[in-house]
């Protein structure tokens, strides 16, 4: 893959031949137990391995299945949770938007806006989040041509905002499946922001739970080792405690015996790969 045009974020350096980077996190804002629980967990795991972390987790979820799906606390008190966070453990934060108007009070606590998949082609969300001057991590749709979110990017970047993450969830395969076509890193990488890989949605089953996603976590190292050979430059993944009890994606999230385990393996692997 192409090497990456290096990205300053928070203290950070993201891309660029840079050691592997993590966005992770519960999908959406629960309670602070959960967040903070994970949030030390996860910091604690990222500081002995030796890699920039970044804690996800949305206030909002829009793009819900049913009518009586949880969709989070809301913009107000899930931005003060996140900022709890960020001030407790010192970590940068990413967070969704889904609505122009979100962007500058997501910005005033979020160090990473992130845009939906649903959303990667809307332009009027692609320029109010490359407004605020916050790095953005572009969600590639399942429906989208990795080329086409090349473009998405460009419309961040003719902004005059450089800071763009790339992001591979999957792509549609029928219509309760995801495959990962692997050769859409490569075509991602091509316009030089660097690329993440999404390795928990891009097990997703979307409606495999009839009212809800279902998933097939059984292939997330699978999928994450495959993305790490291939030199992607971070890994997106959702953490909880208790998956079966999550609120969101309870079907592809890691608990944390599982992240203990794959991402050092994955960060030992990245560096193989940087240094060959």
């Amino acid at each position: 893959m192409k090497k990456s045009k290096p990205l300053e974020l928070a203290g950070g350096r993201l891309g660029g031949g840079e050691r592997l980077f993590l966005i992770a996190g519960p999908c959406v804002v629960e309670t602070p137990e959960v967040m903070f629980r994970t949030a030390e967990v996860l910091a604690g795991l990222a500081e002995k391995l030796g890699i920039f972390y970044i804690y996800k987790s949305s206030y909002q979820k829009a793009n819900r299945s049913a009518p009586g799906s949880p969709g989070g606390p809301g913009l107000e008190e899930g931005l003060e949770l996140l900022a709890r966070i960020k001030e407790k453990f010192g970590l940068p934060v990413c967070t969704d938007i889904h609505e122009c108007d979100q962007a500058t009070p997501a910005a005033a606590v979020a160090d990473l806006l992130q845009i939906p998949a649903f959303l990667s082609r809307q332009t009027p969300l692609l320029l109010a989040a490359a407004a605020t001057g916050r790095a953005v991590n572009i969600k590639k749709g399942q429906f989208m041509d990795p080329a086409l979110a090349c473009l998405a990017a460009e419309k961040i970047y003719k902004s005059g905002n450089r800071k763009v993450l790339l992001t591979e969830r999957g792509s549609f395969f029928g219509y309760g499946d995801l495959v990962v076509d692997f050769r859409a890193l490569q075509v991602m990488a091509s316009c030089g922001a660097p690329v993440v890989f999404d390795a928990t949605h891009s097990v997703q089953t979307p409606g495999g739970g009839g009212d809800s996603s279902g998933g097939k976590k059984e292939f997330i190292p699978l999928l994450a080792r495959a993305a790490v050979a291939a030199g992607v430059d971070g890994l997106f993944m959702e953490v909880h405690p208790d998956p079966p009890r999550a609120l969101s994606d309870r079907h592809c999230m890691l608990n944390f015996a599982e992240a203990r385990s794959l991402i050092p393996r994955l960060v030992e692997l990245g560096d193989y790969v940087r240094n060959r």
